[in-house]
């Protein structure tokens, strides 16, 4: 097998004629129905980008064909999946032979994606597995990154060939508790307790401000954000139903470290909900609990916050345990995971100077 570059782009060229009768239309109208899976939009960058041109030169999205006119579209797609097994280290809790519970680690995104094809949980678990051999998947379609990831995830989920079934996500850089079927019964049973809501989550989280009730349950409904298609937002209308329960741990001068029950499990929940209370998780690039929140911080308190940032480059937030049903033994299973070291970091840092100031005063 040829040396496999999980992110080299395949040229693609289309060439069309008008023919004689052919009516008056316009070029990026003439394409996007000419090509398979294109878009109006698509094809409008892509004459932007110079990846156009009728007889040879370059014109714009509305020019009119005429009978005679030679089309030629230059795409590159991204290749077709491939999945390669890789000797990433996993902290395995729990294995038998069919599941597995990892407490995962940052940095590890749950599957590929066109972007990130490598890395992931998928290569670990697939290498942790036996697996030596890459795995080829159907093709993917679309030349947009973000429209092929979704393809890239729908490969992954269709094909007997993949053994490990990511039953339940956790963000890339959030940590711990995970589990993973082995085969497909197995997958298949998790997969349906957890869309029941008949297992146990908790996570820990380190937030900005005073949180005030001692206890506590975040709703609103969850969508994609109409700023940035990447990430989501609590939205008064549409979207997906989303509740959050919450508990505080302890208070600090500026922060509080709280523990969270998902009674829904939808992309970003914790992040979402937590900011919408104007209670970001400490670190938190996309939802204010990084960099923007710092000027919002009493001075009297920034030097212990940016302290706490210092200790963790991502979301201060740990799936600390996982209860469910074993699908073969029947048997209640629970898992638990200290905060890693890192995390455990930034609360020391805010847990000293709220120490300090009680001794103070």
């Amino acid at each position: 097998m040829e040396q496999y570059d999980p992110y080299a782009r395949i040229e693609q060229v289309y060439e069309f004629a008008i023919p004689a009768r052919q009516k008056p239309v316009r070029l990026d109208v003439f394409i996007t129905n000419a090509i398979e899976h294109a878009t109006r939009s698509k094809v409008q960058r892509a004459i932007s980008d110079g990846a156009v041109t009728v007889n040879g030169a370059v014109e714009k999205a509305n020019y009119v064909l005429k009978p005679g006119d030679s089309i030629r579209v230059t795409t590159h797609r991204p290749p077709p999946l491939m999945l390669v097994p890789q000797n990433i280290p996993l902290n395995v809790l729990y294995e038998d032979d069919v599941l597995m519970v990892i407490d995962k680690q940052a940095g590890l995104l749950a599957h590929p994606g066109v972007g990130n094809r490598t890395g992931t949980l998928v290569n670990a678990v697939l290498w942790h597995l036996g697996q030596r051999e890459a795995i080829e998947l159907e093709d993917v379609e679309g030349d947009d990154e973000d429209e092929a990831s979704s393809y890239d995830e729908a490969a992954i989920m269709r094909s007997d060939a993949v053994r490990p079934g990511i039953v339940h996500r956790l963000d890339r850089d959030t940590t711990g508790v995970v589990v993973i079927g082995k085969e497909y019964r197995t997958t298949h049973h998790l997969t349906r307790q957890f869309a029941e809501r008949t297992v146990d989550r908790e996570y820990a989280a380190l937030v900005w401000g005073i949180v005030g009730p001692d206890h506590g349950v975040v709703t609103g409904n969850i969508a994609t954000s109409t700023r940035n298609h990447k990430l989501k937002a609590v939205v008064e209308r549409g979207g997906k139903e989303a509740k959050t329960e919450f508990v505080v741990l302890e208070r600090y001068r500026c922060a509080s470290l709280v523990r969270l029950k998902l009674h829904t499990g939808r992309t970003h929940q914790i992040r979402v909900h937590m900011s919408s209370k104007r209670h970001p998780v400490v670190g938190d690039p996309d939802y204010g609990g990084r960099d923007t929140v710092l000027p919002t911080i009493h001075h009297a308190y920034r030097r212990e916050a940016q302290l706490a940032l210092g200790a963790i480059q991502r979301q201060a937030l740990h799936a600390r345990s996982l209860g469910f049903t074993h699908p073969l033994t029947l048997e209640r299973m629970h898992f638990e995971t200290p905060m890693p070291a890192d995390m455990q970091a930034a609360v020391d840092v805010l847990r000293s100077a709220a120490l300090d100031d009680a001794l103070a005063g």
